[in-house]
């Protein structure tokens, strides 16, 4: 055998050597891309679903802080929960979706940026609702007071007016003295025996008073005899007295100008009616008791 032919096996083998060697090189950078370029790829997907993640948090907080909104006005509660609806099913549209959907989640972001503006218009809307409503609670409040001094004030001047009222009407009330009472007998001659008494006189003298009301009074006379009953013609004959309507005896008309006045009133007795002992006569005009006295038949 030539030298050549060894020559050319031996050409052939190394070649065959050195073809599997690179190979082998190429294998092993290419296993090591590959897994490089895996873990890579891992770690970009893991990045993107921890993305997501933290924009469902957002979200999440999001809608805490427009759940901590209170405000009195109707219509911004509405809006307000329009949005609160809107973030909730943003929210359920992120879940479904994949994080390696740059392209949603870039979405999302935008709608995040632009809810949290919403958010701050909001709370600056809120913010000087409740600004207004403090300043018109504290008016109301000032007012209230000033409403009840006033009324504490009307009352006063009320009870003070009451008091007025009340003095007045005491200092105008009607006085009398001088009363006398007599029996007559049927021809108008005193007697004290109850038995010829066919009428009872009560005179008296209506004082001086300036502030009493001038004109035609009404004065009425009750006449009680020893046994306390009431002498009295008519179950009709009544007059006002304290809130009651209670019977009398006898009553005329004067007509009184507010100097002294001289008057006298009868008691026309019935047959039997009249019984030995004292006798109350009491006088009353305008609602009030003016005279008193007792004399005695025998």
């Amino acid at each position: 055998m030539s030298n050549q032919d060894n020559i050319h096996p031996q050409k052939s083998h190394k070649t065959a050597i050195i073809v599997g060697s690179i190979s082998a090189v190429l294998l092993i950078i290419l296993g090591f891309l590959y897994f490089k370029n895996k873990s890579e790829m891992q770690m970009l997907v893991d990045e993107m679903v921890e993305e997501k993640d933290m924009l469902t948090m957002e979200f999440e907080t999001l809608a805490l802080d427009y759940d901590s909104l209170k405000t009195s006005s109707d219509t911004l509660n509405l809006m307000l929960e329009k949005e609160r609806e809107k973030i909730s099913q943003l929210i359920e549209e992120i879940h479904t979706i994949k994080a390696t959907n740059s392209s949603k989640i870039r979405e999302y972001k935008k709608e995040l940026t632009s809810l949290r503006k919403v958010l701050k218009n909001y709370v600056v809307q809120i913010d000087s609702l409740n600004q207004t409503n403090k300043a018109l609670e504290q008016e109301n409040q000032q007012f209230r007071r000033k409403v009840t001094t006033i009324q504490s004030s009307y009352k006063e001047l009320e009870k003070e007016k009451e008091n007025l009222e009340e003095k007045v009407d005491i200092a105008s009330k009607l006085e009398t003295y001088n009363m006398e009472a007599s029996g007559l007998n049927s021809k108008d001659r005193s007697t004290t025996r109850a038995s010829r008494v066919s009428k009872i006189r009560i005179c008296f003298t209506i004082q001086k008073n300036i502030t009493a009301e001038v004109g035609e009074k009404l004065v009425y006379l009750r006449l009680l005899r020893p046994d306390g009953a009431l002498l009295y013609h008519s179950k009709q004959d009544l007059f006002k007295h304290e809130n009651k309507e209670i019977n009398f005896s006898a009553s005329r008309i004067v007509e009184y100008g507010g100097d002294e006045l001289d008057v006298c009133l009868y008691y026309k007795v019935d047959a039997g009616e009249l019984t030995s002992g004292d006798y109350v006569a009491d006088l009353f005009a305008d609602g009030h008791h003016i005279g008193n006295m007792t004399f005695n038949l025998r």
